[in-house]
């Protein structure tokens, strides 16, 4: 089961963390995946379904499971960051990361002063409601987890300043953003994709920072792995519910033309 007080320890110390996107905005299939086992949900603003309306009954429901349910917002603006984490998330994934600057100044928004410059306000979902006092703001500074999106050759390039940056944590590759970005859309089998993940993964680890990447596919593992890759995200919950309708609509579908081919009487 994994710790909520010391996830973000359990991050930078490598261990491998197996995560899920959630994009259906839905509470139901955030609990759901929560109970399959995963390590962590990301409740996805940007792509997804879900808004602010629905961010907290999914918080709330991953928050019931033995996965830490995290938000990657919509931009980095310091009132989505913060509002996010009022509602309880325990760590943010912000898009389309570029430069180390870019990357401090999100940190900021999610850390308290003198850390950063968060909005404070006790009675928050994220602050247990009152239950931390105000000297214990540098504690909850320190649980967050930050999480960089690394999706374009700029971003690559920049990936050792970015990862230098006290609070990043994590460097994840978008791969459909950085293959597109690179001009080999979808084609992470390329040479140079290889290359531009790597160069990601080592900046990472020259840091002492963890490299996550959303795979397409459980194959795809040790090709990450390999290059040190330990936060790992599998899939959705939205290709759950169309790879699980479409398998079993396909199935009786065959079942039936297999009636219907059979000679007139066969079953009775």
């Amino acid at each position: 089961m994994t710790d909520r007080s010391t996830f973000r320890q359990q991050v930078l110390a490598h261990q491998t963390l197996v995560g899920t996107f959630l994009n259906l905005g839905s509470p139901f299939t955030a609990e759901l995946c929560g109970r399959a086992g995963f390590d962590w949900l990301l409740i996805d603003l940007e792509h997804g379904a879900g808004s602010e309306a629905s961010l907290l009954a999914e918080l709330q429901a991953g928050a019931a499971t033995q996965a830490v349910p995290l938000v990657r917002v919509e931009q980095g603006e310091r009132m989505r960051i913060a509002r996010t984490l009022d509602l309880g998330a325990p760590g943010i994934m912000v898009p389309r990361v570029e430069s180390a600057e870019f990357a401090a100044e999100m940190v900021g928004y999610m850390r308290y002063p003198p850390a950063g410059v968060r909005g404070t306000a006790l009675l928050t979902r994220g602050l247990g409601f009152g239950e931390v006092p105000h000297d214990g703001l540098g504690a909850v500074n320190e649980r967050l987890l930050g999480i960089m999106q690394i999706e374009s050759p700029r971003a690559v390039t920049a990936a050792p300043a970015i990862a230098a940056v006290d609070g990043v944590d994590v460097l994840f590759v978008g791969p459909t953003d950085l293959s597109h970005a690179m001009g080999i859309p979808g084609r992470v089998d390329e040479p140079a994709f290889h290359e531009a993940v790597a160069a990601v993964g080592r900046a990472a680890l020259d840091a002492g920072k963890a490299a996550g990447v959303l795979l397409w596919n459980p194959e795809q593992y040790h090709r990450y792995a390999d290059l040190g890759y330990t936060f790992l995200a599998i899939g959705s919950d939205a290709a759950y519910v169309s790879a699980g309708a479409t398998d079993a609509l396909g199935a009786i579908r065959t079942l039936v033309r297999d009636d219907e081919k059979s000679p007139s009487g066969a079953r009775c």
